[in-house]
């Protein structure tokens, strides 16, 4: 009598496909992960650029610039927060000798706190800068 030759899929053989399977997953969530900071960095641009922007409308009226984001004018911007629109960034203003030069650094917030750009600057004279690194990108 012959004996049928087993068929299927030893432990050894599933176990190997499980970790083939886990190692590809980790590969994907991470750079997932880092992709999903690249885009949110948006918002924090976007936060300081429309920080700037009020900011050189406040000059032009009151002939100085302000450190204060929130509340009316005069002495504010007239934001009802220093936070940017999705929450991810937080503004804050720096002014220079006799409030004629400003740096506006927006300030990761939440989930977005772990990106590698760190803090983003913006100054009157347009000049950006950042206080991490861009191993995920440029960071503007």
């Amino acid at each position: 009598m012959r004996m049928k030759k087993a068929t299927g899929f030893t432990l050894l053989e599933l176990m190997i496909v499980v970790m083939v399977i886990a190692i590809l997953a980790a590969l994907a969530v991470y750079n997932y992960s880092r992709y999903g900071f690249r885009s949110r960095r948006v918002d924090g641009q976007n936060l300081a650029a429309t920080v700037a922007a009020a900011e050189e409308r406040y000059y032009t009226n009151f002939n100085q610039y302000t450190s204060s984001i929130t509340g009316a004018a005069p002495g504010g911007l007239g934001f009802s927060t220093a936070n940017s629109d999705r929450g991810y960034y937080s503004a804050a203003v720096a002014l220079g000798t006799g409030n004629l030069t400003y740096t506006i650094t927006v300030t990761p917030q939440g989930t977005q706190a772990k990106d590698q750009c760190k803090n983003l600057t913006f100054d009157n004279t347009q000049t950006k800068a950042f206080s991490g690194d861009q191993s995920n990108g440029n960071c503007w």
